[in-house]
């Protein structure tokens, strides 16, 4: 999952109720539109569904009056348009065994357009011909919440007699999240506190056959406020300095969080500030990651540094605790 729609913000909600008391006041002056375009829409996130079928789902984009829609984009054409509570879309017809790459705008309601959220590709898998089987219902499938808002799923493989393309989790009779047909586990993200929810699994092969839709599995967030950090955050999370050829460099390691998935991409932060993006090319590990990088010549500097990773539904996790490195005596 993704996360819940969310309601109107008291902000939003005292504007309109403000508006309401003055509309009887005169104006003189000409008032200006609003000329400002939302952000451009973070988290974004693509996964193949089927041979002709791709699930995208993005973040909420900020505005300063509000998003009314998102535009996605498919190979620089818009092919869908969705209401801006919508934070994700199936998008089908698509062609089996072909790469496409897809970016999402946001749109407010004065038609000010966002710029691209990032481009991300996907290849949706080859045709399986005459294939009319649907795959195994997913089996045991289990839930456990973790804090006030967030939870994991995971379930045992379905069978298939060509392959399992995906997996589809529904959030009571809705579909909120898609997962490749490969992982059998997943972290959901953006529940509220105190709250019961149902969830189901669906596999889906890339003849776009369903199966059954696993038990039903019932779990209570806890009660409180907290932002879930702590359960999406890495661990073990270390902090060295080296010199090399003249240079300082700092030196990480961690163990990535349990997303049910690879984690691919971690945000680096130095001093408080956003420093890097670093991104696994190849096979994202799973076990203990390590990654190292230049921080200067100058020696007697401290500096402070944690990371947060990318999970696997486009939102941030938690960060971990923060660390602190010097780079040698001046």
């Amino acid at each position: 999952m993704r996360r819940t729609p969310h309601l109107a913000t008291p902000l939003t909600l005292l504007t309109a109720l403000t508006a309401a008391a003055l509309g009887g006041c005169a104006w003189s002056g000409d008032e200006a539109g609003d000329t400002r375009p939302p952000a451009a829409p973070r988290g974004l996130t693509v996964q193949a569904g089927s041979a002709t079928t791709a699930h995208v789902m993005w973040n909420q984009a900020a505005d300063d009056t509000g998003v009314t829609g998102y535009e996605v984009y498919r190979n620089a054409k818009k092919v869908k348009q969705v209401p801006g509570g919508q934070h994700m879309v199936d998008i089908v017809g698509l062609t089996p065994a072909t790469t496409y790459t897809f970016t999402v705008r946001a749109r407010d309601a004065e038609g000010n357009v966002s710029e691209d959220s990032r481009r991300l590709s996907v290849t949706t898998p080859a045709a399986a011909a005459a294939d009319r089987t649907a795959p195994s219902r997913p089996a045991r499938l289990k839930g456990k919440a973790a804090g006030s808002r967030t939870a994991s799923l995971s379930w045992e493989k379905s069978s298939d007699n060509r392959k399992v393309a995906s997996y589809e989790i529904y959030q009571g009779t809705s579909k909120i999240h898609s997962v490749g047909g490969a992982q059998t586990a997943t972290l959901v993200t953006g529940l509220r506190p105190n709250t019961t929810y149902t969830f189901t699994v669906k596999a889906r092969d890339a003849a776009d056959n369903f199966s059954p839709a696993s038990e039903k599995v019932r779990l209570t967030t806890a009660a409180g406020k907290d932002t879930g950090s702590a359960e999406t955050a890495p661990t073990r999370f270390r902090a060295t300095t080296h010199r090399s050829d003249g240079a300082y460099y700092i030196d990480l390691s961690w163990t990535p969080p349990d997303t049910g998935g690879a984690v691919t991409e971690y945000q680096i932060q130095l001093d408080g500030r956003t420093a890097t993006s670093l991104v696994f090319g190849g096979t994202a590990p799973r076990g203990k990651a390590e990654h190292s990088f230049y921080i200067g010549k100058k020696s007697g500097e401290r500096h402070r540094i944690r990371i947060r990773p990318k999970l696997p539904d486009g939102t941030w996790g938690g960060y971990t605790p923060e660390r602190t490195v010097s780079t040698g005596r001046p």
